[in-house]
């Protein structure tokens, strides 16, 4: 629903076959198979356990001396084949998958660029051409103030102005059509090495322009959009030492572009013969430099300064990127991992809250189950964000979840092998009954 909601603009009006529509829902269906397969261990364990406690199985299970643990093993060892599943789903499946839907995804946002063409913005997916619209009628048809731009990188632009016109893609949507009435068509003609140019400006009472959009037709077999989401662990593992790999790149760089401008690094273990030289106590640069040749020597030193701060600016914007770059394949490497033991964790928590709730069906369950996969979900997001903004390390950010949920597993389990009271109604209205009768009488008198 979250995806359907976020590209329904993109998806509606563009005419789209059924097996279309069902491989994209199959492909979104598939990407979120490891985050769903955590919540519903979670639902069925607090459901499963719930119905045992409600219908007191649970109670003449302990009474045959079987303890809670030993009764959880067979679930656990499920959990844990669950868990090798999902694992191998997000690390075989799902890159492949996420390919296809990411290049599904974006065939179909541009299928039919008519539609995409909004009133005042300028559109540019179209190759060789720019077109901005003014007013657009509400059939998507008929159309106002047309400029067009057609990119021919020689003196200038030819470009088309056009009152009105009628907008329309061809039956076999192989061509984008516009029918236009009153308009110009300006266009120079000439070399760049002469002044001597042909301007022409045509006047067309209807014009009839024709865009190709062969580049917009679905093409399935065009993987062409990387992702990281794209890759398995061993891919994973490849790029991140490969872009890690970098320090030499940024050595040899620092040499090629800054090094030069920085004469005096070369003679750097030579200064301490200087240090009782007469100019060593000039404390001003303009004492050693003659006035005529003094206006030189700065501007030369300005240029020389501004040269090396564009080119430290330049390998530091490299340089964050590439820890930016790192930091996102190994946030895909740990999360890997992570999904696959969220379902040992959630079914840990799970198993032990139900026993203690004690209500089966669909009511308590699922609220309770929903309560502590937001949770799940809120502390993944917020570890996930904190890691690629680098205010906490990937490990710590993408492990969040875990390290808060385990010990919460551990407690609910220790409480539900003693029987505890932690979600009964009647133990806490029994323990609050003595206060609620002190205040009564204090209230009284």
């Amino acid at each position: 629903m979250q995806f359907f909601w976020l590209y329904i603009d993109d998806l509606v009006g563009k005419g789209l076959d059924l097996l279309t529509i069902l491989e994209l829902v199959g492909l979104v269906s598939i990407t979120t198979f490891t985050t769903a397969l955590p919540l519903a261990l979670l639902f069925s364990s607090i459901m499963t356990f719930g119905s045992l406690g409600e219908s007191f199985e649970l109670v003449a299970i302990k009474a045959a001396g079987i303890p809670l643990i030993r009764f959880m093993r067979p679930l656990f060892i499920f959990a844990l084949f669950l868990a090798g599943v999902a694992f191998l789903f997000s690390n075989n499946i799902i890159p492949v998958s996420q390919m296809k839907l990411t290049n599904l995804k974006y065939d179909i946002i541009v299928a039919k660029p008519a539609i995409d063409l909004k009133e005042g913005v300028f559109y540019d997916k179209i190759d060789g051409y720019v077109i901005k619209l003014g007013k657009k009628e509400s059939n998507d048809s008929v159309i106002h103030n047309i400029v067009i731009f057609e990119k021919r990188f020689a003196l200038q632009d030819n470009y088309i102005i056009a009152e009105s016109g009628i907008m329309r893609v061809s039956p076999d949507k192989k061509f984008l059509e516009f029918i236009l009435h009153n308009g110009w068509r300006y266009q120079e003609r000439g070399l760049r090495s002469t002044t001597n140019t042909e301007f022409t400006r045509l006047y067309f009472k209807e014009y009839k322009k024709v865009f190709d959009l062969k580049s917009f037709q679905v093409n399935k077999g065009n993987d062409h959009i990387y992702d990281p989401k794209m890759l398995s662990v061993r891919q994973l593992n490849k790029a991140i030492d490969s872009i890690s790999s970098m320090d030499s790149f940024f050595v040899k760089r620092f040499t090629q572009e800054v090094a030069p401008y920085l004469h005096f690094m070369h003679y750097k273990d030579s200064l301490a013969l200087f240090k009782n030289h007469p100019t060593a106590s000039i404390t001003n640069i303009r004492q050693i430099i003659p006035d005529s040749i003094a206006s030189s020597v700065g501007e030369s030193a300005g240029y020389q300064f501004s040269s090396i701060k564009n080119n430290v600016k330049i390998l530091g914007d490299i340089y964050t990127e590439t820890q930016n770059s790192v930091a996102i394949h190994s946030i895909e490497w740990h999360r890997k991992f992570t999904l696959s033991i969220a379902c040992l964790v959630l079914f840990l928590i799970g198993a032990p809250l139900g026993s203690i709730i004690r209500k089966g069906g669909l009511g308590t369950p699922m609220v309770t189950a929903i309560i502590f996969f937001v949770f799940f979900f809120l502390l993944n997001n917020f570890g996930e964000k904190f890691a690629r903004s680098g205010q906490w390390t990937v490990y710590m950010g993408m492990w969040l979840s875990t390290f808060i949920l385990v010990p919460i597993g551990i407690f609910l389990t220790y409480k539900a092998m003693r029987d505890s009271q932690l979600f009964n109604q009647e133990f806490y209205y029994r323990l609050l009954q003595p206060i609620k009768v002190t205040l009564r009488k204090y209230f009284k008198k």
